[in-house]
């Protein structure tokens, strides 16, 4: 029987089991070794790891998690969640079934990117989510906004006001976008849909008539799945996000099923490195004051169906 199971660990599911390991609970950690952002060959913004490699980061944290003797590690995928507050049973793939009377749910979410051939090899790279991530490596020069839905102005205002007063945004058959507020701030509009793209040191958009554009990067906002994940499996509450839904938690990063706790890129809107290790810390607190008081954090009442 272990204190807690963390599924998931990349920043999030870490950052819980440091609080857990340093109160001498045991710690079972699964991961797959295939963290959302390893295609990013640098983290920004990441106070003390600015520009280093998310890969090296999260080496850091695991030698970090070396020294404290409580906490196993195995490289597997989680099938099945069931059971209750201190009596969960997690099966996972190759290890098989363990107890555990609390677990983190910390293993992301699945990106659902733009259906557009060589958007996916761009991705991380040259196609970007998140301007305060990757912005100032590409700021003053050609950037583009790939439209997926109403986000798209936001992001391009957002380039637009801060980071280059060349910004284009790839209508790419869109409804809703307001053109003419676009047009408005500086920002080109392109109505011609883009066929396919075209990854290097820059990235070019070719499209199915006139010339091709080339810019320094591509922004642009994917949708987000958890369907079949363990979150899914275990049926914790969620929340609707402007990319998708994502599960709902309280103060402490609780869920709506008392001992289970949530934190990471499936437990917000928005997705930054910082943010993970925050709400990672904060769920580890949580869930080791939960095994000392279970009535001081109560799990989140369920929502109406």
């Amino acid at each position: 029987m272990f204190d807690a199971v963390i599924i998931g660990g990349s920043f999030a599911g870490l950052s819980a089991a440091l609080q857990l390991a340093r109160a001498s609970r045991s710690v079972l950690i699964f991961d797959d070794g295939r963290p959302r952002n390893r295609m990013s060959p640098a983290a920004h913004g990441v106070p003390g790891w600015d520009g280093v490699s998310p890969a090296e980061i999260l080496a850091r944290f695991r030698d970090d998690l070396t020294g404290y003797p409580t906490v196993r590690f195995t490289n597997d995928l989680v099938d099945k969640i069931s059971g209750e507050i201190d009596a969960f049973l997690v099966t996972a793939k190759a290890t098989g079934s363990v107890r555990t009377r609390r677990i983190v749910l910390a293993h992301g979410v699945q990106d659902i990117l733009p259906d557009l051939p060589g958007l996916a090899e761009a991705w991380g790279r040259t196609v970007l989510h998140c301007p305060y991530c990757h912005g100032y490596e590409v700021k003053g020069r050609p950037l583009a906004v790939l439209a997926t839905g109403p986000m798209a102005a936001h992001q391009a205002h957002m380039l637009r006001a801060d980071w280059s007063e060349d910004i284009t945004m790839l209508v790419n058959g869109v409804d809703g976008l307001d053109q003419r507020a676009l047009a408005a701030s500086g920002i080109r509009v392109e109505s011609r849909m883009p066929l396919k793209l075209m990854p290097g040191d820059s990235i070019k958009v070719c499209f199915a008539d006139g010339p091709e554009a080339d810019f320094a990067a591509i922004f642009t906002a994917p949708g987000i799945n958890l369907t079949a994940s363990p979150a899914d499996r275990l049926g914790v509450g969620l929340s609707d996000g402007p990319m998708g839904a994502f599960v709902r938690t309280g103060p402490m990063q609780q869920t709506d099923i008392p001992g289970v706790f949530a934190a990471g890129d499936l437990a917000t809107p928005m997705w930054n490195v910082n943010f993970a290790v925050g709400d990672g810390a904060r769920a580890g607190a949580g869930c080791h004051q939960s095994l000392l008081f279970p009535d001081f954090i109560p799990a989140l009442e369920k929502e109406a169906a």
